[in-house]
């Protein structure tokens, strides 16, 4: 199956994960090899495990799935002494809508990926991993078939890696395209071959995971990100971004833009330069009017917000989050209404039903909001609709509940005009 274009590089662009994408054939080992492929790997092997930590702990490299947990402390937690095995698994179930980078990390370099697990391995002490595909990925997973199968063959898996000691088996499988099991306890209930459903937690997975054992689960990006710390260092990793938020992430910037793809930005990236330059501003001179700034569980920013660095610390301190990457710009023409439903759709759908909050609540939002876009909204429903998202936060079982939750209430608390114009329109109807 022939690659898909994912964009026309940018000039404004720090190409450190994506650097090998225009490459003829970059999917193969031989590419990977000849440009700077495993030279990462044969130099962890000569630190100790707390060695490779300390070098990600000193990146500050922050989770690329969502939550911007930080990569080194994370990794920290896991017990290497434990007499159980230890697992590797990578979060590759990529649904947040408006997110679509671990896909071409996957398919354009796989090898990096590898390299980035097997360093995992080497410091965890762990010496098989788990590739968890979201289903709809179903030529991704024969894609990463084909490059762990010529691993195996050149010897970068299986026993005696790249003629040292250390031995590494690496595994496939599908998901069945469930968003719930993007959530990392979900996701191994799912693994193991139950239905994927959150754990409670503690115990947290890096001390009772995969088959109760210590497991160390990131996503695609995180991993990719680590050859190039270990090759550079982590301090060099961690100068491209801002304190506390180091290095380059993937971000997708899709919606009403004239250049939407893939681009990757520094840590701290200002969101109106990746709007209006990168991403080649908004079709037809209209103006903006909101920016999703990390996947549709992020709470909404206006446009009067959007004038900031693209790093965890500033979204959060804003009442918003970074999360995977997945920019929606919405011009002046969106009806919010109609956006809030259409979020709310894919959370009822999405929902496991696991717990009365996210069940019921997603269920509710989704017909009130149902009943606005249909032209009965009532004058009540507007503040209904945030004390039902009010209520759900922070009382789910899993962070869906709450991934529903944080946008209805921004786009209420925010737009509160678009609300305003169908009740108007309902009643010009009676």
């Amino acid at each position: 199956m022939p690659k898909l274009l994912y964009n026309e590089p940018s000039p404004l662009e720090t190409k450190v994960l994506s650097k090998r994408f225009g490459l003829d054939n970059s999917e193969s080992l031989d590419v990977y090899l000849a440009n700077d492929g495993f030279k990462a790997f044969l130099k962890a092997r000569q630190m100790t495990p707390e060695q490779i930590v300390e070098e990600v702990k000193a990146s500050a490299l922050r989770g690329r799935g969502g939550a911007g947990f930080p990569t080194g402390l994370k990794w920290s937690f896991v017990p290497r002494t434990s007499p159980k095995p230890k697992y590797i698994v990578i979060n590759a179930d990529e649904s947040e809508p408006g997110t679509c980078k671990d896909r071409l990390l996957m398919e354009y370099d796989p090898h990096q990926l590898i390299e980035g697990i097997l360093i995992a391995g080497l410091a965890m002490d762990a010496h098989k991993g788990y590739l968890y595909i979201r289903g709809e990925y179903r030529y991704l997973i024969d894609h990463m078939d084909r490059a762990i199968a010529e691993a195996y063959s050149k010897g970068y898996l299986g026993r005696n890696i790249a003629g040292t000691e250390f031995d590494f088996d690496l595994y496939t499988h599908s998901g069945a395209g469930a968003y719930e099991c993007g959530e990392e306890t979900a996701l191994l209930d799912s693994l193991e071959g139950k239905r994927g459903i959150p754990r409670m937690k503690p115990p947290f997975p890096a001390v009772a995971g995969a088959w109760a054992s210590p497991t160390l689960l990131n996503n695609v990006e995180t991993f990719s990100a680590i050859p190039a710390i270990i090759r550079d260092g982590g301090a060099a990793f961690a100068a491209l971004g801002t304190p506390k938020n180091g290095g380059t992430r993937l971000v997708c910037i899709s919606g009403h833009v004239n250049k939407p793809g893939v681009y990757e930005l520094p840590l701290g990236y200002p969101m109106l330069k990746a709007i209006y330059e990168v991403a080649g501003g908004i079709p037809g001179g209209r103006r903006l009017k909101a920016v999703v700034p990390g996947g549709s569980s992020c709470p909404i920013l206006k446009a009067g917000e959007c004038d900031i660095p693209m790093d965890y610390d500033t979204l959060a301190k804003i009442g918003s989050m970074l999360g995977s990457g997945g920019m929606v710009v919405l011009d002046e023409t969106t009806d919010m209404v109609k956006f809030a439903l259409r979020i709310m759709r894919f959370y009822a759908h999405e929902s496991c039903g696991w717990c009365i909050p996210c069940r019921e609540g997603t269920t509710w939002l989704r017909k009130i909001l149902q009943r606005f876009d249909d032209g009965g909204g009532r004058p009540e429903d507007v503040a209904l609709l945030g004390e039902l998202s009010k209520n759900m936060l922070g009382r789910t079982f899993c962070a869906l509940g709450d991934a529903a939750a944080m946008p209805t209430i921004s786009i209420v608390e925010k737009f509160y005009e678009d609300f305003e114009k169908r009740l108007a329109q309902a009643m010009v109807a009676v």
